[in-house]
């Protein structure tokens, strides 16, 4: 199976989307296709062994649109079509069409409303309208030509058929020597759905703003290091295995490995949090991360569409293009609106006729109701909101992967942690150094120049402990590991041991390991000179997310593999009241239907293997993007950083971009609801319905950027 996404030209509704969908649904092996009417964009998943891309292309391009593709065949490379530089383009035609309209209509206006009348007024404000709707409306006309063809309508079958109605009724007036005209109509309409849909271009690419600062985020250059001699080449002649050097205050170019130094990195585009992250020999670095302090020789091991950023802009433009369940809703009522449209259009024509014997009234009002009835506030509706959403969730280290996902966030009861890496830091780290009879740095010291030598997960920690300090470390001879006991050695003559405390009594230990502590015992020529206490201890931001839950009246639970005592002593220092501990990897699943079967909606927050089916079963699955593969493919949402307060502003920003979709959709649905028999009634004049229904797309748009201003947390 393989994914394939490129750009639509053409589309204007709603309907326009569908179609493209259901022509390129038809096609064997084609699973699935989604169209997004706010990005322009369409994603397919197909068999590329029944149907090839160019197949795929030619469906939408028989519809009667333009297809834009990738310049690597849309399978994920962020190094494709400039989009940015097409919505500008596509901003700045629709402003100039405008503007032409809106001066060409002035003199009609003037004409037709407020009685200016000189030698051929008339044929003046004929020839001008004719400019007006069949020059810069063009598009209207052309793609309802397209859809005609096909026995289909869409948005621009209402304009065209609209414009040109009162068109060629105005021109029968002037003919018939009629003392009213309706040139203006035409005219101020075709103006005012101009003017629309350059505010809509505009507004669009406001929405679609952050995923452009995504793809600009790259570095554009990179210093390759070659025979010892520094070369400037283009970013994409990296390749994997090049060396490349990294001064303070550049951008690291694609992703790779510390060969040689150290140094501070913000990941702030990455992760969302502010604070730098240390690097040193062996750490992985990202593109487009920037150094801070220290010069930096990596090596490159991801380059591409494979390095951390081009796969959260593949993700992300993956999530702006799948629909949410109320989109597609949207979508199936906007494919039958139209031709309803049309049949109320006619039957407002021949109801005033019969009713008041007046035609002119009749299609006057039969132009208002094809005018104000588009549907592009209603496909816009869920996209816009979608594309906003996703946008500042990437930016904040949030990867929402689905608009289905900000669905299954609404209305959370219940946050379910896994402990080891989610609330936890993930590995030990040393807690406590307990001297007897000397410093603390010396018993360290001892302890770590031992252990230097063991490759044990807790040696790893008193190592590290040491190095913080700057501790010179010893080096001992007749080393011995003890598998189970820990390890000895000599050292200035003599014998030390670093390891279990099964053999001596202390009421320290006691305390240490009733707080869920390893204590690893030093002894010197068989006398105890300190303890070290181990823990994986509880992240700094776990307290505080635990807290604001609370809050917000969202019930905290912690689930672990890990011994009673253990999880209720890292679960008390959280704050979590509800434990499950000793849970082994197929429980976490069993525990999350537990819960959904109380009647509470559970979002899930793991980062392993073992997470991957829990994550699945929850009503909203959130992997912690340091965590494995498995775990992240299960979830709806990724963190791109270990942060339990980066869950809560997940299913926070969920909330609202659901609660934004919603509110689009009563406004869009509610606009047709109201205007549709008001302008049937005559209570509407098409230039007003015409304006309404240019800026009911603009009104969504923005409501849709609200998102933008609001606080999460």
């Amino acid at each position: 199976m393989q994914k394939l996404t490129f750009t639509i030209k053409g589309m204007h509704c709603a309907s326009c989307t569908v179609r493209n969908e259901d022509a390129m649904k038809a096609l064997p092996g084609v699973t699935q296709a989604s169209v997004n009417l706010a990005t322009h964009k369409a994603l397919v998943e197909y068999d590329e062994s029944k149907v090839k891309d160019e197949q795929i292309f030619d469906a939408v391009r028989k519809e009667g649109y333009e297809v834009i593709k990738n310049d690597a065949g849309g399978h994920g490379d962020m190094n494709g079509h400039d989009h940015s530089k097409m919505d500008k383009d596509e901003t700045k035609e629709s402003g100039k069409k405008a503007l032409f309209a809106i001066l060409l209509t002035i003199p009609v206006v003037a004409i037709g409303m407020f009685g200016v009348s000189f030698t051929y007024s008339p044929i003046v404000a004929a020839v001008l309208t004719a400019i007006v709707i069949f020059g810069t409306g063009f598009q209207f006309h052309k793609g309802m030509l397209g859809q005609l063809k096909h026995l289909r309508a869409n948005m621009d079958t209402l304009v065209s058929i609209g414009t040109i109605a009162a068109f060629a009724f105005s021109l029968y007036g002037m003919q018939a020597g009629m003392t009213e005209s309706y040139f203006e109509t035409g005219a101020v309409i075709t103006a005012l759905i101009l003017l629309g849909k350059y505010f809509e271009a505009k507004s669009r690419g406001q929405a679609s703003e952050a995923i452009m600062k995504l793809m600009q985020l790259g570095a554009k250059e990179a210093r390759v290091m070659r025979n010892g001699v520094e070369h400037m080449v283009p970013i994409e002649e990296v390749q994997i295995g090049d060396v490349l050097l990294i001064k303070p205050g550049e951008k690291i170019p694609v992703d790779a490995i510390v060969e040689s130094g150290s140094s501070s990195v913000d990941e702030a585009m990455l992760t969302g949090e502010s604070m730098p992250e240390g690097k040193k020999v062996g750490d992985q670095v990202f593109g487009a991360t920037i150094n801070i302090s220290g010069a930096l020789t990596v090596k490159a091991n991801k380059i591409g569409k494979d390095t951390v950023l081009a796969q959260i802009v593949r993700l992300v433009e993956e999530a702006q293009t799948k629909k949410a369940p109320t989109q597609k809703l949207a979508d199936q009522i906007s494919s039958v609106f139209v031709p309803i449209v049309l049949v109320l259009a006619v039957v407002t024509a021949l109801g005033w006729y019969f009713v008041s014997g007046d035609i002119t009234t009749g299609i006057i009002n039969a132009v208002a109701v094809l005018v104000i009835a588009c549907p592009c506030a209603l496909g816009l509706a869920t996209p816009t909101a979608i594309m906003v959403g996703t946008g500042i969730g990437a930016k904040g280290g949030i990867l929402i992967k689905s608009g289905e996902a900000l669905e299954k966030g609404k209305g959370i009861t219940t946050m379910v942690f896994d402990k080891t890496g989610t609330l936890t830091i993930g590995k030990p780290q040393v807690t406590d150094i307990i001297a007897f009879g000397r410093s603390e740095d010396d018993v360290l010291q001892s302890a770590a120049s031992l252990e230097k030598l063991s490759e044990h997960p807790l040696a790893t920690a008193i190592i590290n402990k040491a190095k913080e300090r700057n501790l010179a470390l010893g080096a001992p001879s007749d080393f011995a590991n003890t598998s189970g006991k820990g390890v000895s050695g000599n050292m200035n003559g003599k014998k030390y041991f670093v390891g279990s405390t099964a053999e001596i009594n202390s009421d320290k230990i006691e305390k240490l390991e009733n707080e869920a502590k390893t204590v690893i015992a030093i002894t010197e020529d068989g006398v105890l000179i300190g303890l070290i206490a181990e823990a994986d201890t509880l992240r700094p931001e776990s307290i505080e997310a635990v807290s604001l839950l609370k809050k917000k009246g969202i019930e905290s639970v912690m689930i672990t593999g890990d011994n009673q005592k253990t999880a209720e002593a890292i679960a008390r220092l959280a704050g979590i009241e509800k434990v499950y501990a000793k849970v082994l990897p197929g429980g976490k699943q069993d525990i999350v239907k537990e819960l959904q079967a109380q009647g509470k909606k559970v979002a899930f927050v793991g980062d392993g293997i073992n997470d991957a089916p829990a994550l699945v079963q929850a009503n909203l699955g959130i992997a912690v993007g340091t965590g494995t593969d498995i775990a992240i493919e299960a979830g709806d949402i990724v963190l791109m950083k270990g942060n339990p307060i980066k869950a809560i502003e997940a299913v926070a920003l969920a909330s609202l971009t659901f609660k934004t979709i919603k509110q689009n959709m009563f406004w869009a649905f509610g606009y047709n609801v109201v205007a549709i028999p008001l302008a049937a009634f005559g209570l509407l004049n098409p230039m007003i319905a015409a304006l309404a229904m240019a800026f009911s797309s603009v009104s969504v748009i923005g409501n849709s950027l609200r998102i933008k201003r609001a606080k999460l947390l």
